[in-house]
């Protein structure tokens, strides 16, 4: 089993939005739109995992669309607190092919949530099975999403997840994706209330593909909640259940926007014992 780290571009937000800044989420949000710091062009990370039983794609990551004026309108909120670069050869599809995996040989499309940055690339698998929950689905479709500026491509017919309730370790939920049991999915809402997160099993650590969960591996172990998260609570407890597994497994960290996630992917290196504080 192999797992890539695809970045689809770059993304700079305002500082507060990678760490959120007040107490209530009406804040966060005024301040993430009103901050004038930003941070350095961070990555926007897609996953492919080749699996004995199929390759398993996590996240699409942007289309170079959003790099383009009127892609995202000038009455979104988000304008002004974020900004994209992303180059044609940047995509998904693309990157796939040089890898030498063709859109159409992937078994399954796992979608973490479904903001654009993750979701850019659908029209490059009308024929693969793409799985979001049931959950997130809802909330991207209703006018949240149409605020959030979903772009899906007519032939976006997901799957609908339904975790079950068989706990593993601190999350309450989860789903076993592969017959091996090697990939398995469990909740991690916050950032968006359907958010899921993949972990694959390599016997030694287990890599946890956390989708937005934080963004960087450092706000999450301090329990920082990002400025634009659906749920402040959730996130929280998100991050506490993150440490905990961590605490108990050899893991791997990896979240989409975190500058590091390529280099500890590729040197396995893990949450270390040390910096894992677990809630009383």
């Amino acid at each position: 089993m192999k797992i890539h780290a695809i970045q689809t571009g770059t993304v700079a937000v305002t500082t507060a939005w990678r760490e959120g800044v007040g107490r209530s989420r009406g804040r966060r949000l005024l301040h993430t739109i009103l901050d004038r710091e930003w941070t350095e062009p961070l990555p926007i990370y897609a996953f492919a995992i080749e699996h004995q039983e199929g390759v398993i794609v996590v996240d699409t990551g942007e289309t170079a669309r959003a790099s383009q004026p009127g892609y995202f309108p000038s009455w979104h909120p988000g304008v002004r607190a974020f900004r994209e670069w992303v180059e044609p050869e940047q995509e998904i599809g693309p990157q796939l092919e040089r890898l030498g995996i063709r859109p159409g040989d992937v078994r399954w499309l796992v979608m973490t949530h479904l903001h654009t940055d993750h979701a850019g690339g659908l029209q490059y698998f009308p024929d693969t099975e793409i799985l979001v929950t049931r959950t997130e689905l809802e909330f991207a479709s209703d006018l949240r999403g149409y605020v959030a500026n979903m772009h899906w491509p007519a032939s976006f017919r997901p799957t609908v997840l339904e975790l079950e309730r068989k706990p593993l370790g601190p999350f309450p939920q989860s789903l076993r994706l592969t017959e091996a049991g090697d990939v398995t999915l469990v909740p991690v809402p916050g950032h968006t209330p359907g958010q899921i997160g993949v972990l694959v099993d390599e016997g030694d650590q287990t890599v946890f593909l956390a989708g937005d969960s934080s963004y960087t591996q450092d706000l999450m172990l301090r329990g920082k909640v990002d400025g634009v998260g659906s749920d402040e609570g959730a996130e929280r407890l998100t991050h506490e259940r993150i440490r905990a597994y961590a605490a108990a497994n050899a893991t791997v960290y990896l979240v989409a926007h975190d500058p590091e996630t390529a280099a500890r992917l590729a040197k396995r290196q893990l949450v270390h014992p040390a910096t894992v504080k677990v809630a009383a």
